[in-house]
């Protein structure tokens, strides 16, 4: 039987301390290690992937740009915005990195659609998507069968940076949010706990915990 992963709530935490406990963990793991899923947000920071080219970012004026090792381009971090970490074991979750990011991607649409929002993903640009408008953005590393990284959901944020930027290296990419699509925007606190249930029933846990 599955071992329930550890959920930290982490709150607002800054992105590079956040990023080498990250790695510190999936470095250090073993095949005993607890999974966790972290959510938290982070201050402004936009977050360049290993394949991210320079001139995506038109003018990042005082927000850093940090280079990162997950997958895709660059994207854009800030208060508002939910991130959902998974440091999983995918081996010992019998999971594939495309039924990872299924499952992410299941989990946000499912998610969204509890509040009247149809969202979707694209096969040609990753993320999850009301329309054309991007709403979620995934970026994923596996190392040594075991994934860090996650996935970015626009809550009640300034979409403003997006525009300082060619979102995940595609030009002139709408951006949208929970608090767009909705009278009132959820609390990041809501969104987080109601995406904790469905990942985990995504994931493959049994939701009696």
């Amino acid at each position: 039987m599955r071992s329930i992963p550890l959920v930290r709530c982490l709150g607002l935490v800054d992105y590079l301390p956040t990023l080498e406990a990250m790695r510190t963990l999936t470095a250090e793991r073993d095949a005993t290690t607890p999974d966790e899923i972290w959510l938290l947000e982070h201050p402004p920071v936009f977050t360049q992937g290993q394949a991210g080219k320079p001139e995506h970012v038109l003018g990042a004026g005082e927000i850093p740009v940090v280079q990162v090792e997950r997958g895709g381009q660059v994207t854009y971090h800030g208060p508002g915005q939910l991130v959902a970490y998974l440091l999983l074991d995918i081996r010992r979750l019998d999971l594939g990195v495309r039924d990872l990011v299924t499952a992410m991607e299941r989990s946000l649409v499912s998610l969204l659609a509890g509040y009247g929002i149809d969202a979707a993903p694209r096969s040609d640009a990753p993320g999850v998507y009301v329309g054309s408008a991007k709403i979620a953005s995934l970026g994923l590393r596996i190392r040594r069968g075991c994934s860090f990284h996650g996935l970015a959901l626009n809550v009640d944020m300034d979409l403003q940076p997006f525009q300082r930027i060619n979102p995940c290296g595609y030009a002139g990419l709408a951006m949208t949010q929970m608090r767009d699509q909705l009278e009132n925007a959820p609390s990041l606190a809501e969104v987080g706990e109601r995406l904790e249930k469905i990942l985990l029933l995504e994931l493959g846990y049994s939701p009696d915990r």
